[in-house]
């Protein structure tokens, strides 16, 4: 694509000169483009106060019962080591307490569990057998149902922290934090107080070690009850509903808090065990209660909920919910964009292979050999740095009867006179009134002498043969366009390299795709060929899109012509040399396809040669060039939360694997066109900047089509690079 300047329209007769926008309209559009940035960042914010969110609440944790030994028990008082199973302190003095005998307190750790918990709150309501649940604040907020079941049937509520953590690791404001967090979700869902609490990983009185006690100590000032178990049923272990049983019955007439759990993997055995234990203790006279009722102490309370607390309640709830809502919608959309680049992965290695074999086979021929003349449309505006050197070059190259017609469209730099004082007999300058890159080439096929016609940017040179071979699939005469093999000629920098791999990937896989299946989406502006046929056919050039030349070989496509790719046609384009300046280029590009996109949408319903390509093409585009790019993102998305939240091993191991994928496909693509693996050292570094800059101009685009936005052409700086060095081979 070319370079234009802003504020230029057609009217209805021809090409006309807009002025440049005035100050209200430039203040609009400085205000349009403030309020889509503030959408992008506040977007972005909320999305990674919700990843943080959803880390937060997903933490992993093992089961009670793994956590390690005691490290010294010395400081643990020796009421609470002689079995306390309940430690409260009230005015500050220690309370360690048992259940009564022929009284069991069976207690549930881990929940709620959407599949478990409700099977357990079944056999508690057949055999009518209270008990206690403590649950984590996280899993209250995301199955409050189940929550409200249990107070709603008389069980009791009491704290196993918010995110199940290791409470002797955390600093103190923390651990209040998972206290507080807990209760206020068991308040706003359930309408009840609770005062009791379970630490994770001490679930046992056996378990308290010099490192825990401190938390109940701590625990207890905070005006919380510490509830521990006398009694494991070990249903973590999966031993058998036998085993479970036994496991679970007191000696004697003890009375018992029996440790149980209702999350935390498959507890279909703790389910059949609660069945047969309950009427069999019944049946030995023993009463099941809460741990409160059984104390004799009165149970959870109803919650006073101000304002403010409510309001809590509510963001947290709620924000979990969100959390866990946006990271399944990213892993739907990771594998969405996984099965897409798999898809795109294996199309790209089966038909590229295939079309580059068929090509090189020595029976291989578009026909006979094509020698008719050919115009060379060369549209410029201000492009003094690069013209003379872009012209000398097509003027000079080996098809015969070449004729290069240079449009000027109101340059102001001299790049007229510049051509002019290169003094080629077969090189004209149009001076055209300034109307933009799609007025300027409708001008130059309407002055064309020849009816073959080649699109050529100013700032583009070409190899000697390149028109000559750009043209001979018109030897076929359903071809109606031609795609050239585009190729970065100013590599030496990064940005440089990073764009010639892309480049070479793009036009050396991608382009012979397309060119199997029939739907080659763009004719590149740095170097195309046309018949003047198709491009009447097609309409001509419109300032509809600012992806002028998609748009016209959509319309060429529609038209009922092929539209093919030569890879032996071989120019070279200057890429923008800044990052600033690459993000306007892109913007540009990607915000056009989408005009194209939308504006060919009725091919989808269209019959004949416009309704194959549409139902074809379009959707084939759209998934790859549009919606595939758009959920890239994801990927490095989960890359980075996966180093901080997930298996940092198997995130690392699935990324490497994506950047293999890459890899391979680089070499394929290199290796298909000739080129040497050399500017491959600089892939790895392309997926930390380069990428993340070009998911960021898609983004910015579908902003600004999705709020009706209007994007104008901008002047790109010149270095002359290319020019310059035109005619060395490049390296």
């Amino acid at each position: 694509m070319g370079v234009w300047r802003a504020g230029q329209r057609l009217d209805g007769t021809g090409v006309v000169v807009v002025p440049p926008a005035s100050n209200p309209q430039q203040r609009r559009q400085r205000r349009a483009n403030r309020r889509r940035w503030l959408l992008a960042a506040v977007a972005t914010f909320i999305l990674l106060n919700l990843l943080a969110i959803g880390a937060y609440a997903n933490a992993r944790f093992t089961p009670d019962h793994r956590a390690e030994g005691p490290a010294g028990t010395a400081g643990v008082p020796e009421p609470v080591r002689d079995g306390g199973t309940v430690v409260d302190f009230p005015d500050g003095r220690l309370e360690a307490r048992r259940m009564p005998a022929k009284t069991i307190a069976l207690t549930f750790d881990d929940g709620p569990d959407p599949q478990w918990t409700p099977k357990v709150l079944d056999v508690l309501a057949r055999h009518h057998a209270p008990a206690t649940f403590f649950v984590v604040g996280s899993q209250v907020a995301r199955h409050p149902e189940l929550a409200e079941r249990m107070a709603r049937e008389g069980h009791e509520l009491g704290i196993h922290t918010f995110t199940h953590p290791q409470m002797a690791d955390l600093p103190p404001w923390r651990r209040k934090l998972e206290y507080s967090q807990t209760q206020a979700a068991i308040a706003y869902l359930t309408g009840v107080d609770t005062s009791l609490a379970r630490l994770p990983y001490s679930s046992g009185v056996d378990s308290l070690d010099d490192a825990s006690w401190p938390v109940v100590r701590e625990t207890g000032q905070w005006g919380y009850v510490s509830v521990f178990n006398d009694t494991d049923s070990q249903d973590w272990a999966r031993p058998g509903v036998p085993a479970i049983v036994r496991n679970s019955t007191p000696d004697g007439d003890r009375g018992a808090v029996v440790l149980m759990h209702d999350s935390g993997g498959d507890r279909s055995q703790t389910v059949a065990a609660l069945d047969r234990f309950i009427p069999e203790m019944q049946a030995r006279g023993y009463r099941f209660t809460t741990v409160s009722q059984g104390l004799g102490q009165p149970g959870a309370g109803t919650a006073r909920l101000d304002g403010m607390d409510r309001a809590r309640g509510a963001l947290l709830v709620w924000g979990v919910r969100a959390a866990d809502g946006t990271i399944q919608l990213l892993w739907l959309l990771l594998i969405v964009v996984g099965l897409l680049t798999l898809a795109r992965t294996l199309l790209l290695f089966g038909y590229a292979l295939a079309h580059a074999r068929r090509r090189r086979a020595p029976t291989w021929s578009w026909g006979g050999e094509v020698t008719d003349p050919v115009t060379i449309i060369v549209p410029a505006y201000n492009e003094r740095t690069t013209i003379a050197a872009a012209v000398r070059s097509l003027a000079t190259g080996t098809h015969p009867g070449i004729e290069v017609l240079v449009v000027d469209d109101e340059s102001d730099d001299g790049t007229a006179e510049e051509v002019e004082r290169l003094g080629l007999p077969n090189v004209r300058v149009a001076r055209v009134p300034g109307g933009g890159k799609a007025a300027a080439l409708n001008a130059g096929v309407a002055l064309a002498r020849h009816d073959l016609l080649v699109m050529v940017d100013a700032d583009t040179v070409v190899d000697p043969d390149a028109i000559h071979r750009l043209v001979q699939p018109f030897a076929d005469p359903r071809v109606g366009a031609v795609a050239g093999n585009v190729k970065v000629g100013n590599r030496r920098r990064l940005l440089g390299r990073w764009q010639h791999i892309e480049y070479v990937i793009g036009f050396s896989l991608d382009r012979r795709l397309y060119d199997t299946l029939h739907c080659m989406p763009t004719i590149p502006g740095a170097l195309g060929a046309f018949r003047r046929e198709a491009v009447l056919a097609a309409g001509g050039l419109s300032r509809a899109t600012l992806a002028e030349d998609t748009d016209l070989t959509m319309g060429v496509h529609r038209a009922g012509w092929r539209v093919v790719y030569e890879e032996s046609a071989v120019a070279r384009t200057e890429a923008p040399v800044t990052l600033p300046e690459l993000w306007r280029q892109r913007y540009r590009w990607s915000y056009g396809t989408m005009q194209a996109l939308w504006r060919h949408r009725r091919a989808l319903v269209d019959r004949g040669p416009s309704g194959r390509f549409g139902r074809r093409g379009l959707p084939f585009i759209a998934l790859f060039s549009v919606l595939l790019p758009l959920l890239a993102p994801v990927v490095d998305i989960f890359a980075v939360y996966g180093l901080f939240f997930l298996d940092r091993y198997e995130t690392v191991a699935a990324w490497l694997a994506v950047l293999v994928v890459q890899i391979v496909t680089a070499v394929l693509a290199f290796r298909l066109d000739r080129e040497p693996l050399r500017p491959l050292w600089v892939l790895p570094l392309q997926q930390f900047v380069y990428r993340q800059v070009m998911y960021l101009v898609l983004v910015h685009s579908v902003v600004t089509a999705l709020s009706g936005g209007r994007l104008k052409w901008q002047k790109l700086r010149r270095t002359g690079e290319v020019a310059a060095a035109h005619a060395q081979p490049v390296t």
